[in-house]
C-alpha cells in the first residue's frame, strides 16, 4: 500500500500578465489595470495573506480525490475592484482533482482587499495566485535532477526504489515518452515536447501497480 503525504507551497501574489488597458475612462468597471502604482493587497499584507492561506487551505484536496504523487502548480486569476470586492476568479490550469476549486473558493471567501491605486485614485486591477500542492508516496520513491521536473528533448536519468522489491522486477510506463531501464534502478526517460507525463511503476511479477508521479516536462 502506498501512503501519501500531501504538502502546500505559496508563492507570492503576481499581477496577471494581460494585454495593456487602453480606455482613458479610468473609473469604468470595465477597465481593469495590467500595471498600477501600487498593487491591490489583502488586509494585513502579504504575511496577513500567507497566514490565510495556510489557514484556510486544505492540503489533502489532491490526496483525497486520488491524485498521484507529483507537483501541481494550481493558478487562479482574479479582480480586485475600486471597492476592494474580489470577483471575475478563474483558473488558468485545469490540474484537476479538486485543486483549482479549492484556490477559488479560498480566494471566493477572502472578503474585501485594498484595492490597487493608479494616480493616487482607487482602480480595478487583475491579480493572480500560484499555489503549488506536492503529494509525495512514502511506498516508492523516485529520484531525478530536479524534483518532478524532466527536459524536453534529452536524457533524463531517473533513479527508482520501492521497498523491498528488487530493481529488476520493477516495470515503468510514461503516458508521453519513452522510458528504457539502466543498472541499478535507474531509467533513461526521454520527452520529445515540454507538458507534463505521468510516470507508472509496475512490480513485473505481479502486474500490479506499485505507485505513479505527475512530472513537468522543461524546454533545458
Amino acid at each position: 500500500m502506498c501512503f501519501h503525504k500531501p504538502i502546500l507551497i505559496f508563492c507570492l501574489l503576481l499581477p496577471a500578465i494581460l494585454p495593456a488597458q487602453t480606455t482613458p475612462a479610468a473609473d469604468s468597471l470595465n477597465v481593469r489595470f495590467e500595471k498600477v502604482e501600487s498593487e491591490a493587497s489583502f488586509p494585513g499584507g502579504l504575511h496577513g495573506w500567507r497566514a490565510y492561506l495556510i489557514t484556510k487551505l486544505n492540503p489533502n484536496i489532491p490526496v483525497d480525490n486520488g491524485a498521484p504523487s507529483g507537483k501541481y502548480t494550481v493558478i487562479v486569476q482574479f479582480v480586485v475592484s475600486k471597492d476592494g470586492a474580489v470577483s471575475n476568479i478563474k483558473a488558468l490550469t485545469d490540474l484537476g482533482y479538486g485543486m483549482e476549486e479549492e484556490v477559488v473558493r479560498i480566494i471566493e471567501r477572502s472578503g474585501n482587499w485594498k484595492p490597487a491605486l493608479q494616480n493616487g485614485r482607487p482602480v480595478n486591477a487583475y491579480r493572480k495566485q500560484p499555489v503549488t500542492f506536492v503529494v509525495e508516496d512514502d511506498g516508492f520513491q523516485i529520484t531525478s535532477k530536479e524534483p518532478y521536473t524532466l527536459f524536453a528533448g534529452i536524457d533524463n536519468e531517473i533513479t527508482v526504489s520501492a521497498g523491498k522489491i528488487s530493481n529488476s522486477n520493477l516495470t515503468l510506463t510514461i503516458s508521453k515518452g519513452n522510458i528504457t531501464p539502466a543498472a541499478d534502478g535507474r531509467f533513461i526517460v526521454k520527452v520529445h515536447s515540454p507538458g507534463r507525463v505521468l510516470i507508472t511503476i509496475y512490480n513485473k511479477k505481479t502486474e500490479k501497480q506499485i505507485g505513479a508521479a505527475s512530472y513537468e516536462v522543461k524546454n533545458p
